[in-house]
């Protein structure tokens, strides 16, 4: 259902609908594993109502929307995908940022979505509340780390859902989902009071079902600005794809723009080599600044590989950190070149489809992160659109720009709705 058809619901219809949906689309495991907490059907249709009287015009006047659990919801508890946050943090008093600003435009909460533990990873496994799946190929993950947002997208139970995207925590799961995303850019008021991982990369963001919704959710809180040029981009293969990933998104981005020339693609590879370090050791300091405080009390408590990924930020020398910083700075210089000449950058958003358990390897992590990472030091605004494969699975596309308002995201969207 899109946007309309949800603000054409009655409010008891609209809540008794979303409850309906979880019980019907997900499995018992997978509610667990997807849904942090659903709201009750009574008070859902009170905020209904309430929505629709107080802001009939809103753009998003009635529409339901899931919140991942890293934002903050009045009176409601925040684990961020594990067991014990509630008890080292306060229940929130106020929304958050981002929620205030879905609230103002007319949205509905329906509820929290569950994550990779603490976000810091990109397959959606959680051992506390289980593994987040693709609703539609049961076996294979939604990717992570908002996991449960995707798949409360993905399985049609709500329009959109709120998430974040530190590494491609957006743009992953749209790309294994077939979901539009869109990330935002780090230190922004959306992000600003969310439970961090690394705040130098962390964003906020959102998926949608369709292009119309997505336009909608841009036009509200993005406003991308027109143009009368033609934006000018190129296409760029990083990491090693599978075969049929690099063979659709190269179709799929010669729709968008040409294949990058053989200097920039040099200086963009090139430059780029480094990213995945500095973005590893990046992540982990921040993170252990954001868990220190209890993180050897609660050791037992984290999912084991979670932690051993957040104490490397423990023991990491400064000669590390100084070299993530400058790898950064240097990938910024370069992304500040590249917007020079270019409007924008494509880039696959995933090397692989949605992946199965025996996939979660090391090596595909570091493959997908290859794709993502740079995006990500640089800080950048990313639009994702999914790439249909022959097998029924899907990929992606990052569109990536420098500014949320780039004309680039209109432009984009148009450009694929017509082709």
């Amino acid at each position: 259902m899109t946007f309309r058809e949800w603000q054409e619901l009655t409010p008891e219809n609209a809540a008794r609908e979303i409850h309906a949906r979880v019980h019907s689309r997900l499995s018992p495991p997978q509610q667990r594993a997807a849904i942090a907490l659903l709201r009750p059907e009574r008070e859902l249709a009170e905020d209904f109502a309430a929505s629709k009287a107080a802001t009939p015009a809103a753009p998003l006047a009635g529409v339901p929307y899931f919140v991942k659990d890293l934002f903050d919801v009045a009176g409601l508890p925040m684990f961020a995908g594990s067991t014990f946050l509630p008890e080292v943090r306060r229940l929130p008093e106020k929304n958050g940022a981002a929620v205030a600003a879905l609230n103002a435009a007319g949205a509905v909460v329906a509820g929290k979505t569950h994550l990779h533990e603490f976000a810091y990873g990109i397959t959606g496994q959680n051992p506390h509340y289980g593994d987040c799946e693709h609703p539609r190929f049961p076996g294979r993950t939604t990717g992570g780390s908002s996991s449960g947002s995707a798949a409360a997208v993905a399985a049609g139970i709500v329009p959109f859902a709120l998430g974040t995207d530190t590494g491609g925590s957006i743009r992953v799961p749209a790309a294994f989902c077939g979901l539009y995303g869109f990330r935002l850019r780090p230190v922004d008021s959306w992000i600003c009071d969310a439970f961090p991982l690394a705040p130098t990369f962390d964003t906020a963001g959102w998926f949608t079902a369709n292009i119309g919704d997505m336009r909608t959710m841009l036009d509200v809180f993005a406003a991308p600005r027109t143009s009368e040029r033609e934006p000018r981009g190129c296409y760029l293969e990083l990491a090693d794809l599978n075969a049929d990933v690099a063979a659709a998104c190269r179709a799929a981005a010669a729709r968008l723009a040409p294949v990058a020339p053989d200097s920039t693609s040099e200086d963009l590879v090139h430059g780029f080599s480094g990213a995945l370090e500095a973005y590893h050791t990046t992540v982990a300091f921040e993170a252990w600044q954001a868990h220190q405080a209890w993180a050897d009390r609660y050791r037992d408590r984290y999912d084991p590989v979670v932690w051993q990924r957040l104490i490397r930020g423990r023991s990491l020398s400064t000669w590390e950190i100084d070299a993530a910083t400058a790898t950064r700075a240097a990938i910024r210089v370069l992304w500040t070149n590249f917007f020079a000449e270019y409007d924008f950058l494509v880039l696959p958003a995933a090397p692989v489809p949605a992946l199965t358990p025996s996939e979660f390897s090391l090596e595909n992590r570091n493959r997908i992160l290859t794709l993502t990472a740079p995006a990500s030091i640089g800080g950048l605004p990313v639009l994702t659109i999914p790439v249909p494969l022959p097998n029924g699975l899907s990929t992606g596309l990052q569109i990536i720009v420098n500014d949320p308002q780039s004309p680039v995201v209109s432009w984009a969207l148009d450009r694929w709705s017509t082709m």
